[in-house]
């Protein structure tokens, strides 16, 4: 049996301890970002890694476990940590460290945190552009911008693809599909022919846009828990829908898509015709 998801009450201080670690950890990504000097390493999956990447985490972890020391804690750069209680916070300290080493403002931290492996609270903050949207289950999205106070964060009513805005982190990447190359280059080919407008403004950023209402769908054939469990929260509670590609709301299958609901069935169809 599911246990009933936890009050905003109960929530609060989590929130109240992501926000917190999450300016710390923005405010170390700022001090790098742009530097020339930034050596970047590669991992065993041939993806970047900087000293910021790893700095930005350990604050995380540090400012996370501090406050909820029970608590499990899984990150991008530095593994998963067990704990005692039935939480666990999923973070990823640079969503984007391609774009992030070359100077492109559109690179996000991402807070994420689960309950009995079922999301319910996540932060996706985009530094460089001072903004941030953050959600606890049950009581909405909210969008901030630089100092101004928080907004209800809602997605689009955009109800068909031709009207819809798309983006994706990398278009190269629907051939790396795990469903298959072939399938992948095609959905992506449908996908280019039915929406309005294609774009790669993608990781945490284009899941932002999708909860603040401009646009319509973000799609990833290759994503990680990290990448996935804050955002998830994020685009649910602004109104919209996330899944994994077979349209199961699943943060570990490998791919992901977040719409604004209205358009998710249809998405899932180009994706895969037969069904």
């Amino acid at each position: 049996m599911t246990a009933d998801p936890p009050c905003a009450a109960d929530l609060g201080p989590r929130l109240e301890a992501a926000l917190a670690a999450t300016r710390l950890a923005t405010r170390e990504t700022l001090r790098w970002f742009g530097n020339p000097d930034l050596a970047v390493d590669r991992k065993a999956d041939h993806s970047p890694v900087t000293h910021a990447d790893r700095a930005a985490e350990a604050i995380l972890r540090r400012e996370l476990l501090a406050a909820f020391p029970d608590d499990a804690f899984l990150g991008e750069e530095s593994g998963a940590t067990a704990g005692t209680s039935a939480y666990e916070w999923i973070v990823d300290p640079i969503d984007g460290t391609k774009s992030f080493v070359r100077g492109v403002p559109l690179y996000a931290t991402l807070v994420g945190c689960r309950l009995d492996g079922r999301g319910v609270l996540g932060v996706i903050a985009i530094p460089a552009l001072d903004e941030l949207a953050y959600a606890t289950i049950g009581s909405g999205a909210w969008h901030v911008r630089g100092r101004a106070a928080a907004v209800p964060a809602r997605v689009s009513s955009r109800s068909t693809l031709p009207e819809s805005l798309v983006c994706s982190s990398d278009f190269v990447d629907f051939g790396r599909w795990s469903g298959g190359k072939t399938a992948g280059t095609e959905a992506r080919g449908r996908l280019d022919a039915a929406a309005g407008l294609v774009r790669t403004w993608g990781d945490g950023y284009g899941y932002l846009l999708v909860a603040t209402g401009r646009a319509e769908v973000m799609i990833d054939p290759r994503l990680n828990p990290w990448d996935a469990a804050a955002v998830e929260v994020v685009v649910t509670e602004a109104g919209g829908r996330f899944s994994d590609w077979r349209g199961q709301p699943r943060i570990d299958s490998g791919d992901g898509l977040a719409t604004n609901g209205l358009v998710h069935d249809a998405i899932l169809a180009t994706l895969d015709p037969s069904t």
